[in-house]
């Protein structure tokens, strides 16, 4: 006896319009790649061939001189270290502060939930100004130290919004109110309910945050003065308008080529250095990062 195929037959219609979206996200996927796969190439090539455009797919002339020397720099680690600080530092604030912020205003038995929420909202269209919070930072104690970095941008009001919205939704009032009736509290509703079920949304949080504090170097150009507590970013900042400006001095003056060409390599060098401990991230938040990203369509 045969078997009866259950495959829904395709029409002709449907086979170009798969073609067609097959193609277009193929050729998406590789106007994203090209940049990141022509810095990692750079890196590892001659910075000659570089300069000269010849670079294609894959290194030419390998070479891991720029590696080198980014690693023998003392600066490049202190940069690293003190990324990694702020990066795991503000984003456990940040979760810690999103999470309790959203909690209260997804229960609707809470006061003054609506008028709160749109003062809340109103914070995301008017800020004070650089100048203000500036001042504010100075006068608060926070300049020139770590927290600088970390408490002006405790909350991120969007972030906040998508958790409330993902608490709403997928924890039922009835979980509370059987867990109020076993004599739990709000404070343990939050630890024991809210959060064991809120993987995903806190797995976007983090990634969100984190890479906000991974690539965040202007608020450190404010508000620090001691290059010990400079992030990553501002050292790789200033290596880049470094490199800049001896291609702008380059017509004028006759410059070192030895020193210019390891400038190129090192500028990619450092980027990949840079930016490697997040791409590594993503996957690992990935399972959870899609679920999380839709919430913010399902209800306002």
């Amino acid at each position: 006896m045969e078997a009866v195929s259950h495959k829904i037959r395709e029409s002709n219609g449907d086979r170009i319009f798969l073609t067609f979206t097959y193609i277009l996200i193929g050729l998406l996927v590789l106007i994203v790649l090209y940049p990141l796969l022509y810095v990692v190439n750079a890196s590892f090539s001659d910075p000659k061939l570089v300069i000269s455009g010849k670079i294609g797919l894959i290194p030419v002339g390998f070479n891991l001189e720029a590696y080198r020397r980014v690693f023998m720099n003392a600066e490049i680690w202190i940069g690293y270290r003190n990324t990694v600080l702020y990066a795991v530092v503000g984003t456990f604030v940040n979760i810690t502060l999103t999470m309790m912020g959203a909690y209260p205003l997804s229960r609707r038995n809470f006061p003054w939930r609506r008028g709160l929420m749109i003062f809340i909202t109103i914070t995301m269209f008017f800020s004070s100004g650089i100048v203000p919070m500036y001042l504010l930072v100075k006068n608060l104690g926070l300049y020139n130290s770590m927290w600088a970095l970390i408490l002006p941008s405790a909350i991120n009001v969007y972030n906040m919004i998508v958790a409330r919205t993902f608490l709403e939704t997928n924890i039922d009032e009835q979980i509370y109110e059987s867990a109020y009736m076993d004599g739990s509290s709000n404070i343990k509703s939050f630890f024991y309910i809210v959060l064991p079920l809120s993987a995903p949304i806190m797995a976007v949080l983090v990634l969100f945050y984190a890479v906000y504090h991974w690539n965040s170097y202007f608020e450190a150009m404010i508000y620090l003065k001691d290059r010990s507590l400079y992030p990553l970013q501002l050292f790789l900042r200033e290596i880049l308008v470094m490199n800049q400006s001896d291609n702008v001095m380059m017509d004028s003056i006759e410059m070192d080529t030895s020193k210019f060409l390891v400038a190129e390599g090192v500028k990619y060098a450092v980027i990949i250095v840079s930016s490697g401990p997040i791409l590594l991230l993503y996957p690992f938040l990935q399972k959870y990062f899609v679920k999380g990203m839709m919430i913010g369509a399902l209800k306002g």
